[in-house]
């Protein structure tokens, strides 16, 4: 199978140079490795470009999320044939063998997207086993969020989806379902890209013999962060006017929305209190219609970062 890899830059220094590195490492080898960068400012392209000079760099001009460098990404990997597509984060290396491994699970039938289980980097903590739909907190969950590494997270099954992190996905998804929905920005395009495929017939599987590490969320600040957490609040109302019903509204309203009082006195304590009025502010603005753009996620973009 023709593998085309896809990795989107914006300010992610050198955890670029870990990440293709681990790319081209794969055996078999990937067709090609294509590193889209969202106008970055950090010198985080060039080093990428003078280290790998037999990969294809994508200067997008403009700071197009992830969603949007994705989507650059998969109409290059396309015209270069590629019978699938490999989205890895920045923040993220893969063990020996992983793609391998992924490849051959993808080949069943009615498989559309498959990922590895991913472990916190420098840990034995899960980051993710695939994803779960829960319409509470976020919406969602990353199976085995926080756990130990266990076998129950070692075996393959199907879920919701597979998190963008780590995401190989047929070609015949993305001629389908025309990429990631690139209103969201960053955050919750994974889900929504999960369903959108499962509308159509495939079905995400979590490879979980196969192996990467994450340092997550490292281009928005890290994991409980102000930015972050207000791209999830406004994403999580757009999800739900795509996706759910007057049940999932509620159950959001309940777990989501009228905790956050509790949240925030918690929060302010442990020294989160502004991610906390991010994540409310973020439900606000996605409540008045609003979407997350560059200029709103930009340094200084809010008072909360």
């Amino acid at each position: 199978m023709r593998v085309v890899a896809v990795v989107v830059n914006w300010n992610g220094g050198d955890d670029n140079l870990r990440c293709v590195e681990s790319l081209l490492e794969q055996r078999p080898a990937l067709a090609q490795v294509l590193f889209v960068d969202n106008a970055s400012v950090d010198g985080s392209r060039e080093k990428v470009a003078k280290r790998f000079p037999g990969i294809e760099v994508i200067d997008t001009g403009a700071n197009l999320g992830y969603g949007g460098g994705n989507n650059r990404g998969f109409e290059r990997a396309l015209e270069l044939g590629a019978e699938a597509v490999l989205v890895v984060n920045n923040d993220l290396t893969l063990a020996l063998g992983c793609v391998e491994q992924l490849v051959g699970e993808l080949q069943r039938e009615r498989r559309g997207c498959v990922g590895p289980r991913v472990l916190f980097r420098g840990e034995r903590r899960v980051w993710a086993a695939g994803g779960v739909l829960t319409w509470r907190q976020n919406l969602s969950d990353l199976r085995g969020f926080g756990r130990e590494d266990a076998p129950e997270f070692q075996r393959t099954l199907e879920v919701d989806y597979v998190p963008g992190c780590a995401l190989l996905v047929r070609r015949e998804v993305l001629e389908r379902i025309h990429g990631f929905d690139d209103r969201y920005f960053a955050y919750t395009e994974d889900v929504d890209f999960g369903l959108r495929a499962a509308r159509e017939g495939f079905t995400s599987v979590c490879v979980g013999e196969a192996l990467a590490f994450h340092a997550p969320s490292s281009a928005t600040g890290g994991g409980y962060n102000p930015r972050r957490k207000y791209m999830m609040g406004v994403n999580s109302v757009w999800f739900l006017r795509e996706w759910g019903g007057r049940r999932e509204w509620l159950r959001f309203c309940l777990y989501d929305v009228a905790t956050l009082p509790l949240t925030l006195l918690d929060a302010y304590f442990r020294g989160h209190a502004k991610a906390v009025l991010a994540k409310a502010l973020g439900i606000w603005h996605g409540l008045r219609g609003r979407r997350v753009t560059a200029e709103t996620v930009r340094p200084g973009g809010t008072p909360l970062w």
